[in-house]
């Protein structure tokens, strides 16, 4: 049984500040100044404002007082990730979210999917809605054409890849030394196949993740098995495939190392599937969640998402408050997370 609400008023289109003027029987000016907080209003007046709002249901329209404000803002940023669903943008987002409810600003989110056009049409379509600035993670080589958005003082910083052929603050993980580091820390438990499973190799954390493991590869005097190095993989599915015929053929790694969460999951499916958790290193780039309750638990390079949304935020917001210091590039320190997956020796394949 479903219980009907009374609220006093019928569905329709929504109250505005003509409608709160003529139910309190005050002026149009009245009723924005007490709408924006104006201490000049009579006291009685100001109640009779308030109460009628109420009864209408009454809300500001933060886009048209945007319009009349001097400084022209809209108390709104941007937020245009990979994608929104990803553990990694998510909490980027939520960071990001919780510095802006401090200062009053609503933030809107969007995923670009790793496709360009859709990048080229949400930040056109931010740019309408006049939000005071851009935190983004292109899926674009070239972004140039955000230059006359920024010219007219837009700002904006980019997080995960750097800006190519524009000037801009930028907040990045330390994708290439991480992966060197996990590298090593596989070499050092004596495997020499080494499986790398990459993400689309025209995303710069992709290009700099593979690089990461051919620096270890080749300080340590070791040859690359192109055979072992699988990129552009961007789902778990695929890269399970990937890695279910590497550990079908006559000569599979003894160890794999897994460039993105997603090709992580699609990974320890194969391994698990063939009940080989217990003889196949893994390691992984970005956390998963849970990956600590698997056994063995997953051994990680674990970037720092709320670090990484803080420092951009901070950023973004001393831009929006007119600081014009020359552009910074904040590098993230990743973390190598030990929990099992990654100490399993080679000598146990072997």
């Amino acid at each position: 049984m479903t219980e009907e609400i009374n609220t006093g008023r019928t569905v329709g289109p929504r109250a505005t500040m003509k409608d709160v003027a003529a139910l309190a029987g005050v002026s149009l000016k009245t009723v924005s100044r007490v709408v924006n907080n104006e201490s000049t209003v009579n006291a009685e007046l100001a109640t009779r404002v308030r109460s009628a709002a109420a009864q209408l249901h009454y809300q500001p329209n933060i886009s048209a007082s945007a319009l009349r404000r001097l400084d022209g803002r809209s108390s709104t940023i941007a937020v245009l990730l990979e994608d929104l669903s990803n553990p990694f943008s998510a909490t980027i987002y939520r960071s990001v979210e919780e510095v802006a409810i401090g200062r009053g600003v609503v933030v809107i989110g969007g995923s670009f999917d790793e496709d360009p056009e859709r990048e080229l049409t949400l930040t056109a379509a931010m740019a309408r809605h006049r939000v005071d600035g851009f935190i983004i993670a292109p899926a674009s080589r070239d972004h140039g054409y955000l230059a006359r958005e920024q010219r007219a003082g837009t700002p904006f910083v980019f997080v995960d890849r750097p800006p190519v052929n524009m000037e801009a603050d930028c907040v990045l993980s330390d994708s290439r030394d991480g992966v060197t580091r996990a590298t090593r820390h596989l070499l050092r438990s004596g495997h020499r196949r080494i499986g790398f499973l990459g993400d689309l190799t025209t995303i710069y954390t992709a290009e700099e993740r593979v690089a990461g493991f051919r620096d270890a590869m080749r300080e340590a005097g070791l040859p690359i098995d192109p055979h072992l190095v699988h990129l552009d993989l961007r789902t778990a599915p695929a890269a399970e495939q990937v890695v279910g015929r590497l550990l079908d053929s006559a000569n599979p790694p003894t160890a794999i190392f897994a460039g993105q969460n997603l090709v992580l999951m699609g990974a320890l499916r194969a391994i698990r599937s063939r009940h080989l958790q217990d003889r196949i290193a893994v390691v992984g780039f970005d956390d998963l969640i849970m990956a600590d309750l698997l056994e063995p638990a997953i051994t990680v390079v674990a970037q720092n998402p709320e670090r990484i949304a803080h420092e951009a935020a901070t950023l973004l917001f001393r831009r929006i408050d007119g600081d014009t210091s020359p552009t910074r590039q904040i590098v993230v320190t990743s973390e190598l997370v030990i929990r099992g997956s990654g100490e399993i020796p080679a000598s146990v394949r072997d």
